[in-house]
């Protein structure tokens, strides 16, 4: 398979089903944004704080892979070739949250993001997934969209926050509380 055909040079590209759309439609937008953040969980799963969360990073790298194919799929297209996201991905994204949360203080105040880099790497994979759910939601205004697409979105976004937290405590890095100025 060749990397390059192109068939996208005049600034359109397929989706899966055959139809052509500018790179700039709300899809590609959509599904573009769910690559980004799968790139930064890449960048997460490189740090040696999480080498014990390889396994769970990889999977939800996984789920992204299927968001995307979802994303980019025609409705009524897709003739059974595109993996399904279930209820239990999601479920799955709130067992490791319960657990980390679990060893973790009670939150009093926003926290700022930063304080290490693998955190600070943990906070933009969460504002990148923050940005994929409103893209996600803003393409279900002009065509069907699976609903569990943004419910796993959200729930990964909140994931990313208890991870940055959890990985905060792992490696001692000081947790800054956001404090209003009087």
């Amino acid at each position: 398979m060749k990397v390059y055909t192109k068939t996208g040079d005049n600034g359109t590209t397929a989706l899966f089903g055959g139809t052509r759309v500018l790179k700039s439609d709300a899809r590609i937008n959509a599904y573009g944004t769910v690559d980004e953040l799968n790139a930064y969980l890449g960048l997460l799963r490189d740090q040696p704080a999480n080498a014990q969360r390889i396994g769970d990073i990889v999977l939800i790298q996984e789920d992204l892979f299927v968001i995307g194919a979802i994303l980019a799929t025609e409705p009524g297209k897709d003739r059974g070739r595109i993996p399904s996201l279930q209820e239990e991905d999601v479920q799955r994204l709130e067992k490791a949250i319960d657990e980390m949360d679990q060893e973790l203080p009670p939150m009093k105040n926003f926290v700022l993001p930063g304080g290490h880099q693998s955190v600070s790497f943990c906070h933009i994979a969460r504002c990148v997934c923050r940005r994929a759910e409103r893209l996600v939601i803003a393409l279900s205004e002009q065509v069907e969209v699976n609903p569990l697409v943004v419910k796993y979105l959200n729930r990964l976004s909140d994931y990313l926050f208890v991870l940055s937290r959890k990985i905060s405590r792992e490696v001692e890095a000081k947790e800054i509380p956001w404090l209003p100025r009087k």
